[in-house]
């Protein structure tokens, strides 16, 4: 089972579910930087001296034990080669019932 069918099978629980939903976008873009570095082929210290990011920081990115900065975040990015961006996307109301 490789990580994706383990997470899906996670998710089946509704607390679980519920945490990670609250948690995605964090988890979004943890995954996105491991993955992005690992096809560069870069570790983490090489990321680091790239970006100027302590690789203690991005150790702690990658383990979701740190939130990086807006900052840190364009500055990856950049030394990953991709473009960051961000949206607010508007939520629907909940039906209710009368």
């Amino acid at each position: 089972m490789n990580y994706r069918e383990h997470l899906e099978e996670l998710k089946k629980n509704p607390k679980f579910a519920k945490e990670y939903d609250k948690l995605g976008p964090e988890y979004e873009i943890i995954e996105q930087i491991i993955r992005a570095r690992a096809e560069k082929g870069l570790t983490q210290q090489q990321l680091a001296e790239i970006t100027g990011i302590p690789q203690a920081h991005i150790s702690r990115i990658d383990n979701g034990k740190y939130n990086p900065t807006l900052k840190q975040l364009k500055r990856l990015a950049k030394g990953l080669d991709k473009e960051l961006h961000l949206s607010l996307i508007h939520i629907s109301e909940p039906t209710r019932p009368y």
